[in-house]
Order: C-alpha cells, then sequence, then structure tokens
C-alpha cells in the first residue's frame, strides 16, 4: 500500500514521539514513535515503514510496515506487509501476512465484527472453538514459517 496522502490521514511523522493513550475518530498514519495504547475504533491505521509502535491497538482496520510491539483488535482486516516486525496477538475477521513479514503470536479469526470491548458475539466465541478457526490459525503459522 502507498503511503496515504496527508490530508486524508492524521499523519505522526519520523520525528515525533509519543507516549500514552492515543484516540480519534479519523484515519491515523503513524511514521514515529508511539508507546501506550491506540484507540481509533471506527477508522484505520497505518504504521509507516519507519513507525515504531508499542501499544495495545484497537481500530476499525490495521496495516503495519513497521514495528508493532503489542496486540491488535481490528474489526475488520490486518495486513502486515513484507516489512512487518509484529510481536503481539492478533483478533480480526480478515489478515493477511505477505512472504518476509516477521509475525509473533495468535490470530484469533472472528466470524462477526470485534466489539470494542474486546468481548467477541456468541456466535463469533463457538466458532472460535471449532475446527475451522484452528486450522486457519494453523494455516497462518505455516505460511509464517515458509517464509523465512
Amino acid at each position: 500500500m502507498e503511503t496515504p496522502k496527508t490530508t486524508e490521514f492524521a499523519h505522526i511523522g519520523k520525528s515525533v514521539i509519543i507516549k500514552g493513550e492515543l484516540s480519534g475518530s479519523e484515519d491515523l498514519y503513524v511514521d514515529g514513535q508511539v508507546e501506550g495504547s491506540i484507540e481509533l475504533s471506527g477508522n484505520r491505521l497505518i504504521i509507516g515503514p519507519h513507525g515504531q509502535v508499542r501499544a495495545k491497538v484497537n481500530a476499525k482496520g490495521v496495516i503495519v510496515q513497521g514495528k508493532l510491539d503489542g496486540n491488535i483488535l481490528a474489526g475488520e482486516r490486518v495486513e502486515l506487509t513484507k516489512s512487518a516486525i509484529v510481536v503481539g496477538d492478533i483478533a480480526t475477521q480478515r489478515v493477511a501476512i505477505e512472504e518476509g513479514a516477521y509475525f509473533k503470536g495468535k490470530v484469533d479469526i472472528q466470524r462477526e465484527g470485534v466489539k470494542a470491548d474486546g468481548a467477541r458475539p456468541a456466535a463469533a466465541s463457538a466458532a472460535a472453538g471449532s475446527s475451522s478457526a484452528g486450522s486457519s490459525v494453523m494455516a497462518a503459522k505455516t505460511a509464517i514459517n515458509d517464509g523465512k
């Protein structure tokens, strides 16, 4: 994915360092450093190639091109590009991991929307225990290990 235009996203540049809770109601592009938590439940987060994030992330969609150390809760989709380095668990409906990306953690594929508080709807909880959800996690781990 290309770097978004600054008029469409809030932008945290390479030289910016933020420690604490970050929240907002617009899409966010991070190419600097963030430590703490990021709450964008109705919007997207893109961590740029120079971005270094140590935070719990809650967003509608997350794209990681840089480094992320922390859990991701995404209502719709998580994408790890080939330059991504992610350590933490992912809970989302859809996940894409490019060959070459580094990922260490668990993937929990949700069948329905993930609630902002991290609770899953009853149908999604039951589905998570099924063998198909386990196969998704295994397939993701296999794809990651094959890329090394």
